[in-house]
């Protein structure tokens, strides 16, 4: 509708820019250049498959570019978040990592930020709310089953 709406005004529609990212390691450790080592070192994507959700701006922008030989990404939608945190999520409580199987884990780790539940948490990744860096530093990196058909080599 808003696409309609500015075209009839003459203007253009651009939608806002995708905020959050889900990124997902591909490649091993073997050969990998040490500046998009440190970048993936740093977006805790220390072993093939994991996946971890990112906050998009100008630097993580530019950091996904460098290491995008070895990783891929995608923008989800509210769904994929939803079922990533229920069906692989794990919380990390004083380095350990824990499974949140009730809210009572979410409120001990993140209540101060007024996150108290599943939802709060689900809610606060997906609008990458004002407590997002938290949020996201609580859950423990994904640890995704490799692909079901294999990837094919790209290079």
């Amino acid at each position: 509708s808003s696409g309609i709406n500015a075209e009839y005004g003459g203007n253009y529609y651009v939608p806002a820019e995708a905020k959050l990212a889900f990124v997902i390691r591909l490649r091993g450790v073997n050969n990998i250049p040490p500046k998009p080592r440190k970048i993936m070192k740093l977006m805790r994507l220390r072993q093939i498959n994991n996946g971890v959700f990112v906050k998009l701006n100008k630097s993580s922008r530019e950091m996904l570019r460098i290491a995008e030989p070895f990783i891929t990404f995608g923008y989800p939608n509210l769904k994929t978040v939803r079922e990533l945190i229920y069906k692989r999520g794990f919380g990390k409580i004083n380095g350990q990592r824990v499974a949140i199987n009730d809210n009572s884990v979410i409120e001990e780790a993140l209540g101060k930020y007024g996150i108290t539940s599943m939802e709060d948490l689900i809610h606060e990744i997906f609008t990458v709310g004002p407590h997002f860096k938290q949020a996201n530093n609580f859950l423990w990196h994904f640890k995704l089953s490799c692909v079901k058909g294999g990837l094919r080599k790209i290079n």
